[in-house]
């Protein structure tokens, strides 16, 4: 086991330091600020391409965590790149909160507040922080933790809303619906309000946090989780009535770990709440993982979705880990193995000068989405890469 790990960790830190993080540096716009906003199938660089307040945070978020735990100069600086376009751009400084979109030179173009956008917006500058102690990420962190309460979240449906106008209006929730629905509520805000207010609970622990990601663990035990089918419900009306059967197993698996991160923050051990994320993790094992080791995407009524999503094949690469750790049970960690060979051969993309496909077909056949963009970013599998090395770490020094 020493050994297998040993070669495990040399491998997943060979493709964070040396694949991974150096294409998304490579995107480093000198001129305009930020990262370049798109890279296409082919590899060629969009440079005029709309700049996504996603994308800049979770730019923001993996370098400032690659610098906090290696320590190397130039993850401080593309986090400090990254850090001012966002300050400078895509904060509203009149109403606040991030704004969905801006063009390549940081002015803004989509003025739609999202809770989901304004969570990852907490996310990264409490990562910020954390990595660098600068006070104005910190400062903007808890202005977005406050407008989120504030403006996002209905104490009455005990729900975060998600869609708003500039001026912080109510909107029907068109980007983050799907599957021919809009949905009012939605599982995917809340599991990434969750996994911000963890990070911005390590570096602000005050007690406010500390009951708002009390309260997200039980809105999400007592309303989106389906305790019989062991699944997350996706998404649902204005009062928690779901609105399609439909299952995703990535983020199944995704929020199983990032609960049981919650759990470990607040220091909870709440029983139901530690059931819930070992019967996420082992319906997904159970359901989910296909004969060559990898991951399908969702299933909807009887029809599967067998796409292999590069992001869902990081995600269930953690919650399976995490689920090995929790109960030792060696399914877990032979069908980590099994995903990690997987995702070496047919979604790391061998390419000089690239990264992850996006996704691939039954047949490990990549399609053309683009390697950069909007939505992908070094976000899930810089932190699948960090996330096992930290865990490898911590197995070994019980060793």
């Amino acid at each position: 086991m020493t050994m297998t790990l040993h070669t495990l960790s040399s491998e997943i830190r060979k493709e964070w330091l040396e694949h991974i993080l150096p294409f998304w540096g490579g995107l480093k716009d000198e001129t305009n600020g930020g990262f370049y906003g798109q890279v296409n199938a082919d590899l060629k660089i969009n440079k005029q391409a709309a700049k996504g307040g996603i994308a800049c945070s979770r730019m923001l978020w993996s370098f400032s965590a690659a610098y906090r735990t290696t320590g190397h100069e130039i993850y401080a600086e593309y986090a400090r790149h990254a850090f001012q376009f966002l300050a400078r751009h895509l904060i509203d400084r009149q109403y606040g909160g991030l704004y969905w979109m801006v063009d390549y030179k940081g002015v803004p173009t989509d003025t739609r507040k999202h809770i989901y956008n304004q969570a990852f917006g907490v996310y990264a500058l409490s990562e910020y922080h954390r990595a660098s102690g600068n006070q104005e990420a910190l400062d903007l962190a808890k202005e977005l933790y406050r407008l989120n309460e504030s403006k996002g979240y209905d104490a009455k449906r005990q729900a975060y809303k998600e869609e708003f106008d500039r001026e912080w209006n109510e909107q029907p929730n068109e980007m983050l619906s799907g599957n021919g629905v809009v949905a009012h509520i939605t599982m995917n805000t809340h599991i990434h309000v969750l996994e911000a207010y963890s990070t911005l609970y390590r570096a602000w622990p005050e007690a406010v946090v500390r009951e708002s990601l009390h309260n997200l663990l039980s809105i999400l035990y007592h309303h989106i989780f389906d305790a019989d089918r062991r699944r997350l419900g996706v998404f649902f009306d204005k009062d928690w009535n779901p609105l399609l059967d439909v299952t995703s197993f990535g983020h199944d698996i995704e929020a199983s770990w990032l609960m049981d991160e919650a759990l470990d923050v607040i220091g909870s051990t709440n029983p139901d709440y530690k059931r819930m994320v070992l019967d996420l993790a082992y319906a997904v094992s159970e359901r989910a993982v296909q004969q060559d080791g990898s991951l399908m995407n969702e299933q909807e009524g009887l029809h599967l979705d067998t796409s292999r999503i590069w992001w869902v094949q990081a995600e269930a690469m953690v919650g399976f880990f995490n689920a090995y750790q929790r109960t030792e049970d060696i399914q877990f960690l032979e069908q980590f193995f099994s995903m990690w060979d997987y995702t070496k051969k047919y979604i790391i993309d061998s390419r000089p000068g690239s990264e992850w496909f996006w996704s691939v077909n039954e047949n490990g056949r990549p399609d053309q989405h683009e390697m950069a963009g909007p939505w992908k970013c070094p976000y899930h599998n810089s932190r699948f890469c960090l996330e096992i090395l930290n865990r490898i770490e911590q197995i070994s020094s019980k060793l």
